[in-house]
């Protein structure tokens, strides 16, 4: 079985809810001689070597994987600890149907670790767009907050500090026009005119949808 202690516990419990079976264990009172043949979970196809078990499409009610599912993403928000919040965070994945194993191959030990690097980085970012959510990229996220300061009022120096925050917000995306040889101001009050998620794509050179290109 998965795990250890009690965390072996919840996730037999994950994979009885997910097939729609019961776990058959005597701190239950249940033994292996009275188990029959309903008490069994169901599942289109499980696959099994000596190192895994993958289950695909288990046959449980969807309203007790849901709520089972309810369960783990309470726990991930009440728990301090960061071991636990990631233990229940693989469980969440296995019971919505999140799981991947990838594989990376390359020529030279040297090449496999630069490709490690770089998918170890796409996982961050995925799990911190999960957890957190996204917003579109290439310096518009920061160009759709001035309008909040337009609204700021207060005397010389307030204005004078408002306006080095502006400055500051405008100038990712000014930097990424003039290094993609573009003037980065023009671009900047282009953008400024733009609404929602529209910004500069200088790979391209042209005005897109960031979230919809991928930039985020």
């Amino acid at each position: 079985a998965p795990g250890f202690g009690d965390r072996r516990k919840d996730m037999l419990n994950d994979i009885a809810i997910l097939t729609g079976g019961k776990v058959i264990t005597e701190d239950i009172g249940v033994s292996l001689e009275s188990v029959e043949l309903a008490d069994l979970g169901r599942a289109k196809r499980i696959t099994i070597d000596k190192d895994n078990t993958v289950i695909v499409d288990g046959k449980g009610k969807a309203s007790d994987i849901q709520a089972r599912v309810k369960q783990i993403r309470n726990q991930i928000d009440e728990t301090s600890s960061d071991y636990d919040r990631e233990k229940l965070q693989e469980r969440l994945a296995k019971l919505v149907g999140g799981v991947a194993i990838i594989k990376v191959g390359a020529a030279t030990e040297t090449e496999m670790k630069e490709k490690k690097a770089r998918v170890e980085d796409a996982l961050h970012a995925t799990r911190a767009a999960v957890e957190e959510g996204i917003i579109p990229g290439g310096g518009v996220a920061f160009i759709r907050t001035l309008e909040t300061l337009d609204k700021i009022k207060g005397d010389h120096d307030f204005k004078l500090g408002v306006k080095i925050i502006r400055r500051a917000l405008e100038e990712p995306l000014r930097q990424i026009a003039t290094n993609a040889g573009e003037e980065g101001t023009v671009i900047c009050e282009k953008v400024k005119t733009l609404k929602g998620n529209m910004g500069y794509d200088a790979k391209k050179g042209e005005y897109t949808d960031m979230i919809k290109a991928g930039i985020i």
